[in-house]
């Protein structure tokens, strides 16, 4: 049986990458297009935007500070979704730079032996998330122009992060019998923490130049590849509306649509947004629907992180022996609860007559924050950031190419 679905999936795979391939050459013009788009993303905001959270981060493992979170964070991290504590340091990352940061830095603390495979598979599932710059100045303010909005996303956002993480605590359950209950008692000592890190930083031994050369390289890599792939889903997105594809499967999807009582406009923006988040939250955005509707589907595009970011995480992954379904399943179910927190959360700062304190408290310090402009400085300076950061690996590379040639103990 085995055998026979393997068969039949390498057919599958040949002929749609045989009509991708064909389309391309059909469309030249527009696929071209789609490619420049892609680029322009990564190029101008997702490369400024990551590089310094995955340099950072590599830094931070090198110093030891992961092994510090560890033990400082065994108490929360333990009971309640069953991962280390080093998977506190994952997932504050993770909420900080977006994807798929959380799903780089489980692979390392995998790699490094401070995780199991079943803890990474768990860990891996709740911290990719987008990131606060993009939920409120992209999407609130730069779709909807409605600041209050961010709130609404945002919450249901992060609090269904949390309950895919209390669900996914149940992951590998039968195959972790042996776990240890007397972790889950582990107090908080700090003093520990220290002792830890500092150990870790002794056992690494690079010195901080090579640290940081290597940090440098490391993320330039990861993000190049993950430009590679936020063009070709770019291409792949333009391809699948020009063959008239995606209007077909949004058709389909406005029926399902309908029986939850959402309008069936918002069938084509939810089609495009599993392909890619950005202009899936666009399209929705604006659609003619009402704008509690457009939450819940933007809400869903936010969880489920479209094909592209997943591709990442897979091709992160693939290093390792962290399996891509209980993440899958888990975004799926992140879409789910950020789609029903979003209805729940909706009426509570938009529709509310009488509005509440906490209300106006947020709505207060949402003006403080200038997010449309911290977005604006993004896209502008994105582009000379990520140059000046390619120019630099290019040259630590040159440099480390030398000295190797020069001395062949150097590493």
């Amino acid at each position: 049986m085995k055998v026979k679905w393997n068969f039949y999936k390498s057919i599958v795979l040949s002929i749609a990458a045989i009509t991708l391939a064909a389309a391309v050459m059909i469309f030249p013009k527009a696929a071209f297009a789609a490619s420049l788009d892609g680029l322009e993303m990564w190029w101008e905001v997702v490369f400024p935007s990551l590089l310094p959270f995955f340099i950072l981060s590599e830094i931070l493992i090198g110093f030891g500070v992961v092994h510090f979170f560890g033990v400082l964070f065994e108490p929360l991290m333990r009971p309640l979704f069953k991962v280390p504590g080093s998977g506190g340091f994952v997932w504050a990352m993770g909420l900080s730079s977006g994807f798929p940061a959380g799903a780089k830095l489980t692979a390392r603390l995998w790699q490094q032996k401070e995780i199991t495979t079943i803890e990474a598979e768990r860990l891996v599932s709740f911290t990719n998330c987008s990131n606060p710059l993009f939920i409120f100045g992209a999407v609130a303010v730069g779709f909807f122009n409605n600041p209050s909005l961010g709130i609404v996303l945002a919450l249901s956002h992060y609090a269904g992060n949390i309950l895919v993480g209390l669900t996914m605590r149940f992951h590998g359950k039968k195959m972790m019998k042996g776990e240890d209950s007397n972790r889950f008692l582990t107090r908080f000592k700090p003093l520990s923490a220290l002792q830890k890190m500092h150990q870790a930083r002794l056992a690494d031994g690079r010195p901080i130049g090579k640290l940081l050369g290597d940090a440098v390289q490391s993320s330039t890599s990861t993000l190049l590849m993950i430009g590679g792939f936020i063009i070709l889903f770019s291409v792949i997105n333009k391809v699948l509306s020009l063959l008239a594809i995606t209007p077909v499967f949004a058709h389909l999807l406005e029926k399902c649509l309908s029986i939850l009582s959402i309008s069936g406009v918002l069938s084509y923006p939810l089609i495009t947004g599993l392909f890619e988040i950005t202009l899936g939250s666009k399209l929705a955005s604006e659609s003619t629907s009402m704008l509690l509707q457009q939450c819940i589907i933007v809400s869903f595009i936010l969880a489920f992180s479209g094909f592209s970011v997943q591709a990442q995480v897979a091709s992160i992954l693939a290093d390792t022996d962290i399996r891509f379904k209980p993440f899958f399943f888990a975004r799926l179910l992140h879409g789910l609860y950020a789609s029903v927190l979003a209805a729940l959360f909706f009426p509570l700062f938009l529709y509310s007559h009488s509005k509440t304190s906490i209300t106006v408290w947020a709505q207060n310090q949402l003006m403080m924050y200038p997010w449309d402009e911290y977005w604006h400085f993004f896209i502008k300076a994105g582009s000379y950031m990520t140059l000046a950061a390619l120019i630099l690996s290019i040259l630590i590379w040159g440099l480390k190419h030398s000295l190797n040639k020069k001395n062949p103990r150097f590493h």
